[in-house]
């Protein structure tokens, strides 16, 4: 979702950009558009932009001289601020149409900066968050400053995380770019006499194998034969431009050693591009437009039925306490293998979730199968766009995580919850059970959650710590209770399949009933401890652990210093509410996983026996 591209050389910019914005169709999107400088058309920016799919806009494209130059930037977006119409598409233009630019993320201070330019004559022609950036950057301009301190100047003032390019009919050649936050990446890519930038590596493969990663807090002033890269401020600064392997998958790992790490550290725009999908930021709304037929059905419900397998079910065991605490419908969660073979108990006032990264999974589809022959309503959560598992059921939900191909899932697990969190918010809506504050107070915190997780990543240092104390073990617990028993569920699982080590997860209440047996000072145990996360009931299950000689890494909310007191280690999430404590939590448990296999010297994005979709039962 949300795709940007640029270009500066001597070639026809239109083709390039074209051809880079169909590389990142995979991300999804509503709309896309281009703009073009043209020394010919009197030093003009031309910009055409279609609501639709990129052939809307290669056809507007075609044949369309004002579009003969050879600098510009494109962007496919899905809608936040707006409807999906042409007039939102981006690329924006200030007032005068001398500063054009394409943006994602989300400005969430917006509104003020809006109607204080509106208050200094500035007319909008969108329903965007983005044009207010335009404008922004269109007024420095106009005050004598060049397109990239006017960009800085702008940066400055904007509230949440940015990547934004731009142009101006006043610098010709000229393409500035900054990163502000963890909107999504920003890359550079070099090329003989010509430059590229994307937010994405895959749309600048057929290109280039060199490239640039921009940092959070970084500017770039990229011509066709140079790159001068800034802080937020001061001067221009080092930049290490990386080669990559030729080998395009290997390429696609950009500047780190595993897939697994790179999706981790792309759960921020993970996040954001599925909570984009789902729901609408102004006014904080429900969209859920892939449910079709499914959403009509939510108001008639009694029973929710999930069902997914290994990853996929811990999300729809989170998913089950939104869906009984949020929308009051009762919700259980079911193996699809067992499922499948036990006979269930469906009917029409049922309706069945399946979760499924691929949407392939052959014990999720025959577990479809079987509601389907029950006349169960069905919706599934899927990250694979046309995959069987959205040509069977009634609705989808779609996660717009991006292609995830380290074997052991991140990013897909995080974006499902999310999916699953805004799914009950539809069916709470549907069943008139949420208030229209409550609703649009969760929407907003929704909406934050992808910047609490980039804090989370921002060092990952106290992960790679952390992991020399379990590299040498070969057992290991993890527990938790309430929301935190599908986390530490999810961190075991993690731990088996890329280190190899022996790792369980339960209940917490559940130690005195037999995992209290393994505790001693070779099975270091792992505590989901936050504090929805029934923080006091776990502490006594830490203390019977130290009790026994046994090492405790607590995962904890911020703030929290008694816990440091019987535990060994302790790693801190950002404070939030109870609903997305879940995700916060999910972080250093994948992070502490990679690099403990990391240490192992294991193959992380391979793990001996295991595939990415299970195909066959």
């Amino acid at each position: 979702m949300c795709g940007i591209v640029g270009y500066a050389g001597s070639q026809p910019a239109t083709p390039i950009l074209l051809q880079a914005l169909h590389a990142l169709e995979y991300r999804g999107y509503d709309s896309a558009g281009v703009a073009i400088y043209n020394a010919e058309n009197g030093g003009a920016v031309t910009v055409v932009k279609r609501a639709g799919k990129l052939a809307n806009l290669d056809d507007a494209c075609e044949g369309n001289l004002t579009l003969d130059g050879s600098t510009g930037i494109g962007h496919t977006r899905w809608a936040t601020h707006g409807a999906p119409t042409d007039h939102n598409a981006h690329p924006h233009q200030g007032f005068g149409g001398r500063v054009t630019i394409v943006h994602n993320g989300i400005v969430e201070n917006y509104a003020a900066l809006r109607a204080e330019l509106q208050g200094r004559g500035r007319v909008f022609q969108s329903e965007t968050d983005t044009e207010t950036i335009a404008h922004l950057v269109e007024e420095n301009m106009a005050a004598g400053a060049s397109l990239l301190e006017s960009l800085r100047a702008a940066g400055a003032r904007l509230e949440g995380s940015q990547a934004i390019v731009a142009v101006s009919a006043d610098e010709p050649g000229v393409i500035a770019g900054a990163r502000i936050g963890n909107a999504g990446g920003l890359v550079v890519g070099h090329g003989d006499g010509e430059m590229y930038l994307a937010s994405d590596l895959a749309a600048l493969l057929p290109y280039t194998r060199t490239f640039t990663f921009l940092s959070d807090g970084q500017y770039a002033h990229v011509q066709a034969d140079k790159l001068t890269v800034y802080e937020m401020t001061g001067g221009p600064i080092e930049t290490e431009a990386v080669t990559v392997d030729l080998d395009p998958v290997a390429a696609l790992k950009g500047e780190h050693p595993f897939f697994m790490l790179k999706e981790i550290h792309e759960q921020p725009q993970a996040l954001r591009d599925t909570i984009a999908s789902l729901v609408s930021v102004e006014p904080p709304a429900m969209t859920l437009d892939d449910l079709r037929g499914a959403k009509s059905s939510f108001a008639n419900i009694n029973r929710v039925v999930l069902i997914g397998m290994g990853t996929s079910m811990h999300s729809a065991m989170l998913g089950r306490t939104f869906i009984e605490q949020i929308a009051k419908v009762t919700a259980e969660v079911d193996n699809a293998s067992e499922f499948r073979y036990r006979m269930p108990i469906l009917d029409e006032m049922t309706l069945v979730v399946s979760v499924s990264q691929s949407g392939e999974t052959v014990d999720v589809l025959e577990a479809m199968a079987v509601a389907k022959r029950a006349g169960a309503i069905q919706v599934t959560i899927c990250n694979t766009p046309g995959a069987q598992t959205t040509r069977v059921a009634d609705g989808t939900l779609y996660t717009r995580a991006g292609p995830e191909r380290g074997v052991a899932s991140t990013k897909c697990f995080t974006a499902q919850v999310v999916a699953l969190y805004t799914l009950a918010l539809g069916i709470a809506e549907a069943r008139g059970v949420i208030s229209a504050d409550d609703l649009a107070n969760r929407i907003t915190d929704l909406v934050r959650l992808p910047d609490l997780v980039a804090s989370q990543l921002a060092d990952m240092s106290i992960y790679e710590r952390a992991a020399e104390e379990f590299k040498d073990t070969a057992h290991m617990l993890f527990l938790g209770r309430g929301s935190g028993f599908p986390i530490a569920m999810e961190g075991a699982l993690k731990m088996k399949e890329v280190s190899y080590i022996h790792a369980e997860g339960y209940a917490a209440g559940e130690m005195k009933h037999g995992p209290i047996a393994l505790i001693d000072k070779t099975c270091p145990t792992v505590v989901i401890a936050t504090r929805h996360g029934m923080r006091s009931k776990v502490i006594s299950n830490m203390e019977q652990v130290e009790s026994r000689g046994g090492r405790v890494l607590a995962i904890v909310s911020e703030g929290d210093e008694e816990i440091a007191k019987v535990a060994q280690v302790t790693i801190s999430v950002p404070d939030c509410g109870p609903d997305m404590e879940p995700v916060l939590a999910t972080i250093p448990l994948q992070a502490i996983a990679y690099y403990t296999a990391v240490a192992r010297g294991c193959d992380v994005d391979h793990p001996r026996n295991l595939a990415k979709t299970v195909t066959v039962e």
